[in-house]
């Protein structure tokens, strides 16, 4: 999770449970003890964000006259491109490998000042680190938010909004086309969170979820009380399964009030949600992709 990028956090953070993972592996630091490479360590696409970004292109109209000059110049230009893009190469590689090398000696660093610490002691710590975020626990699906729309039945403000996340909450910005976005489900909630960053746009409690499905094997839809999210995604039968197991779990959970004083009929003592469940929005049921022949 942490390696794959889905736990974001500092730089200094990804150092020290780097170094706290050597010290659960290897115990005290030693130069005869075996090293793993840094992409076992360290989230690889950190490196690669600190790279240069790619030199701007030239309009189409400007690469198409060049490359008409390069064919009846034999072929001179598209050689040149094709040594300049293998300079470029070789240069990002040894950029690369110097952001790596830096970035392993700070681990190092910190790996030194663990001495003493025990194998339970840094598993511990480590954990401790990743709970930190508070999606911590969740399962975290790559998804493209393509649409909020009301609910067939329901009336709504605004019309179909493509990738609008404002009329779910105020802070939550709006995008003209779909959003990429990690989808987190959890014990308790479902949230949705900009790749990235540690706080959710939005969340819902298993209590706001009426219904979930799938049209086809790409699109999944969520419905939060009175509007539907629909989401482009290659694990639509993974989060379905996931999110019928936690909200078969939600329903479950639901206790008894404790028992009123015998002049009220047992038979009208009302349910309740556990603490940290929200009230249920009404029953939910998974409806079935169309045309598909899951069971």
């Amino acid at each position: 999770m942490v390696l794959r990028g889905y736990v974001p956090t500092s730089e200094e953070t990804l150092q020290t449970l780097a170094a706290l993972r050597l010290q659960s592996l290897n115990s005290d630091f030693s130069t005869h003890a075996p090293f793993p490479r840094l992409e076992e360590l360290f989230p690889p696409h950190v490196l690669h964000a600190r790279l240069p970004p790619p030199p701007h292109q030239p309009p189409a109209k400007c690469r198409g006259a060049r490359l008409r000059m390069g064919l009846l110049a034999g072929g001179l230009w598209g050689q040149a491109l094709a040594k300049q893009r293998a300079e470029r190469d070789q240069r990002l590689r040894g950029r690369l490998r110097e952001e790596g090398a830096s970035t392993m000696a700070a681990i190092v660093e910190k790996w030194k000042l663990l001495q003493g610490m025990g194998r339970p002691e840094a598993m511990a710590a480590y954990v401790a680190l990743v709970r930190e975020w508070p999606g911590f626990g969740s399962t975290l699906f790559d998804v493209d938010l393509h649409m909020v729309r009301p609910r067939p039945g329901r009336t709504w403000r605004q019309p179909w909004q493509w990738a609008a996340l404002k009329p779910l909450s105020p802070q939550s910005p709006v995008g003209a086309g779909p959003q990429h976005l990690w989808l987190g489900i959890g014990a308790k909630a479902v949230s949705l969170y900009k790749p990235g960053e540690p706080e959710p746009l939005d969340s819902f409690c298993y209590g706001r979820i009426s219904s979930f499905g799938a049209s086809d094997s790409s699109t999944f839809r969520l419905s939060v009380e009175d509007r539907d999210l629909l989401f482009e995604t290659s694990q639509v039968d993974e989060i379905a399964q996931l999110l019928n197991t936690y909200l078969a779990s939600a329903g479950a959970r639901r206790l008894p009030r404790p028992q009123e004083p015998p002049t009220n009929p047992p038979a009208s003592e009302p349910t309740v949600l556990p603490q940290g469940l929200c009230p249920t929005a009404g029953p939910w049921q998974l409806q079935q992709p169309v045309g598909s022949s899951h069971s």
